[in-house]
């Protein structure tokens, strides 16, 4: 098999072993089989899906930096980062456990389709994030979810004294921290996006009602 310029600098990226490779290119499979019935991603970024997508996941899991863990994924749609955290945990911190909280029923199911097609643990709840279970995480992340003050909401419910949240936000997400810094206080890491200069990943703790 070839392996396309993508997948070849994710894999140097992240130093991620072959068994790794093959269940993320198992993972871009099924996203192209499911994709166009369910629009898990925006067609115009499905060729670039180890840039795009995985990559910016496994900065996620890169950022969180914690050994034992228990981390939840809001609003997970088609598994970004949660899924792809999981895979990377097999490998790199197999102590993780990962629950992606997904309202939609057809997406719930396309992950639960991930973790069985990959052999990945990923625990899906398929309720609205207000309304699922207390997760007492040790890491909570979201991609394109919420603006930063509401999605502090739904952060700080889920997570666990201690922990940090990882969050992917585009271009305004300056004019978001200032906005959110109205109501929480926290301390925070700013991490470029390896594929996009105009997109971060925020990396927040110490999260409390300002």
């Amino acid at each position: 098999m070839t392996v396309g310029h993508g997948k070849r600098e994710f894999q140097e990226r992240f130093a991620v072993s072959r068994e790794t490779m093959a269940r993320l290119a198992r993972y871009e499979e099924l996203l192209y089989k499911w994709n166009p019935a369910i629009n898990l991603v925006a067609k115009s970024t499905l060729s670039d899906i180890w840039d795009r997508h995985f990559q910016d996941s496994a900065l996620a899991f890169r950022v969180a930096d914690r050994q034992r863990w228990r981390w939840a994924d809001l609003g997970s749609g088609g598994g970004f980062p949660g899924a792809v955290a999981a895979i990377l945990a097999v490998e790199k911190a197999p102590e993780l456990s990962v629950a992606c909280i997904e309202s939609d029923t057809r997406k719930s199911e396309f992950i639960r389709t991930v973790a069985r097609e990959t052999g990945v643990a990923i625990k899906v709840v398929t309720q609205r994030i207000e309304l699922s279970p207390l997760q007492n995480a040790d890491v909570v992340s979201a991609r394109a979810l919420a603006p930063l003050p509401q999605l502090l909401e739904h952060v700080s419910r889920h997570l666990a004294p201690g922990g940090v949240a990882v969050l992917h936000k585009g271009e305004r997400h300056a004019e978001e921290m200032e906005t959110a810094l109205e109501t929480w206080a926290f301390t925070v890491e700013k991490h470029v996006s390896p594929t996009n200069p105009n997109s971060v990943l925020l990396k927040i703790g110490d999260l409390s009602r300002g």
